[in-house]
Order: C-alpha cells, then structure tokens, then sequence
C-alpha cells in the first residue's frame, strides 16, 4: 500500500503558521538591528567608509558593473539566511509533530487495536522507527495467534483424550458391575469379560499412540541402511489375511530393486502400518493396495501407499495430519482409531527431515513420501 505522508490537523497547520510568523518577525528585527549597529560603526569610523568605496571601484564583474552599495548586498544576504533558517524552523516543527503523530498511533496500538498499523511516511530516520514498530506489532500479533492457536489445540487435546478415555472406561465399568452383582449367566459372563478386555486394549491403543505423539520429538533415530523391497514384503506380509478378507490385494514395486536407504527400520515399519491400516479401514471398496519406491534422483526416495477406494474429501485433506482428527467425525472406534497415527506418520518423517502429502481422486488416494537417502546425523544415534 503506497504511503502518504502525514497529514496535519488544522491546529498544527496553524501553529504551522504561527511558528513561520514568529521567525520571520524575529529575524526583520534581527536584520535591522545588525544593519543599524553597522552603519553606525561606518558613520563613527571614515576609514570604514574608503575601504567601502575602493572595494567597489576595484570589484568589476563583465559588461563594465560594479558592487552594489553594502547595505544592498547586505540586506541580500541576510535575506538568503533568513530564508535557510526559516525553512530549517519549520522542517523542525513539522518533524516534531510527524513524531507526535506516530506516538499518538503507537498508543493506539498499545491500547489493544493490533489490527492497526502506521501507513503514513516520514523522515527516512523516523520511517526506519516506523517500519520496526509495524515489524514489531506483526511479530506481537503472530505470536499472541500461535498462542491462542496453542491454547486451542491444548482444550482439543483434553476434549479427545477424555472423550477416548471415558467412553471404554464407562463400557468396562458397566460390563464388570453386572459381573460383580453376579446376575449374569455363565455365558453372558464370558460375553461381558471379552467386552471389557476389547475395551482396555482400545485404552492401551489410546495411551500408547499418545504417548508416543509427545515424545515424538525428542526420539533420537537409530539409522540404518535398509533394504526398501525386503522391508516393504515383510510389511505386506503382517496385513495379508486382513486384505484378503476384504478382497484386497497389496502389491509391491521398488525401482531399481535393490533401493536402500538409511532410516530408522522400527519408525518407517510404524509409518508404513499407520498408512496401510488407514488404507484398509477407510479404502471403502478398494481391490489393490500399492506400496511403491522409487529412486527420484541420487539424493532422494520417494515412497507411495496408494489404494482405489473411496476418495477422501478436498475439505479434509488439509486437516488429514492434523491430530485426533478424522475424516469421519463421529469417534466410533470401530470405523476409526486413536486420530494419532497420521500425525505420528508425519512426525517421523518429519525426524528423518522429509515430507509428506496426500492427494486423493476418484482413482487413487496416495499418501507420497520423499526422504533424503542419508539423513542428517544431528538426530541419530547411528
């Protein structure tokens, strides 16, 4: 936004002009006093008056013209330091009243408008003032919003976790009081204990996914070089029986076969069953599950878990990593889990200083990794 310069009230623009009245008025008297002490002195001293006189004849200026009397050159002068100093007073008084200006808006600021900011220009050594107050108040405003965003998440982060907690822990203190009054059947006891067990695993999930979201940063990565289709199988393999149950076939792919990297084996497995499990659940009437690596260029891997289910929602993609959310917003357990294991997925990559995304169409939805083939060793034990 272009800036203007400060505009003055019609008191300053007449004080404005009552400081250049001032200073006129003092310096006619200030000039006519010099120039009456002067020609006294002249008039009391004859040879003031033939040194005025030969100054003239010998001071000849082109076409033959000579000095004009002193008290005109004289009267010029003075007339040209009037000027300068006249110009330096008011420059002065305007100055002080674009600070004046620039406290009264630093006030406002100060009195809680931090929408508000200093637009207009000044002097270039009071503008650098101005642009580090707007700088400051900018930094104030982010910062008082990453608080409250903070804040936000810390209510959200209570709200969830009690809501976890306390839906199982009411199940299994329902189930373990009908046994306790002793008046279910031998076969409803068993039906109750297997309810309440499900329900303390569900619990056991819960505290051991945040426990391991919050001291997320500060693991340090034990790396190591891995063997990318080797890991891949072997991953495939502990989600076999469920795919097939749902009719789902997981491939592998890894270009050039023999990919390795150095990655932390245990968290890129998590990584890997967060995604596949998602992919499982919420991959409504996909047929395949794609596990794909490839070498991108000679300094990073990208990594791909792709299923042709059911398109996740644009609206939600934004949020997908965010914690304890869900695109399906009920918090059923049995169509969703902790909210923590995308968030725990992009932690980890996050450790091994990658990124990742997730794009979602009619045809596939793809969580893409890329990781850098060495990873820094600031944060590794090995």
């Amino acid at each position: 936004m272009k800036k203007e310069r400060v505009k003055l009230t019609g008191a300053e623009k007449s004080e404005l002009f009552a400081e250049g009245i001032v200073t006129i008025v003092l310096l006619l008297l200030l000039n006519l006093s010099i120039i009456i002490l002067i020609h006294l002195a002249i008039l009391q001293d004859e040879s003031l008056v033939n040194g005025i006189y030969f100054l003239k004849k010998t001071m000849t200026f082109a076409g033959g013209y000579h000095l004009w009397s002193w008290q005109n050159t004289f009267i010029i002068l003075m007339g040209v330091g009037d000027i300068v100093v006249l110009y330096w007073r008011l420059i002065r008084r305007y100055h002080q009243m674009q600070l004046r200006h620039v406290i009264l808006e630093l006030h406002y600021i100060a009195s809680g408008h931090f929408d508000h900011r200093i637009n207009f220009r000044v002097r270039p050594d009071l503008q650098r003032v101005v642009d580090s107050i707007n700088s400051l108040v900018d930094s104030t405003v982010h910062s008082i919003n990453e608080e409250r965003a903070i804040e936000q998440s810390k209510d959200e982060l209570i709200t969830n976790v009690s809501h976890d907690i306390r839906t199982p822990l009411t199940s299994i203190i329902g189930y373990l009081g009908l046994l306790k009054s002793g008046v279910a059947s031998p076969e409803d006891q068993q039906k109750y204990v297997d309810i309440a067990y499900t329900k303390a695993e569900q619990m056991k999930s819960l505290a051991n996914d945040l426990f391991e979201y919050t001291t997320l940063k500060s693991t340090k990565l034990n790396l190591t070089s891995l063997h990318i289709y080797s890991m891949l199988e072997q991953v495939a393999a502990g989600f076999e029986l469920e795919a097939e149950k749902k009719g789902i076939e997981i491939k592998i792919e890894a270009r050039p076969k023999d990919l390795t990297i150095r990655a932390d084996a245990e968290k890129l497995v998590r990584v890997y069953n967060n995604l596949i499990s998602n992919a499982l659940k919420y991959g409504i009437g996909a047929t395949q599950i794609k596990l794909v690596a490839n070498l991108v260029n000679k300094q990073e891997v990208e990594l791909r878990v792709e299923n042709n289910g059911e398109p996740i929602p644009k609206k939600s993609l934004k949020k997908i990593f965010d914690r304890f959310y869900r695109v399906e917003t009920s918090r059923n357990t049995k169509t969703g889990g902790t909210g923590l294991g995308l968030s725990i997925t992009e932690g980890v990559v996050d450790l091994h200083h990658g990124t990742i995304r997730c794009e979602s169409d009619k045809n596939w939805t793809s969580f893409i990794i890329r990781l850098p083939l060495n990873p820094k060793k600031t944060n590794s034990k090995g």
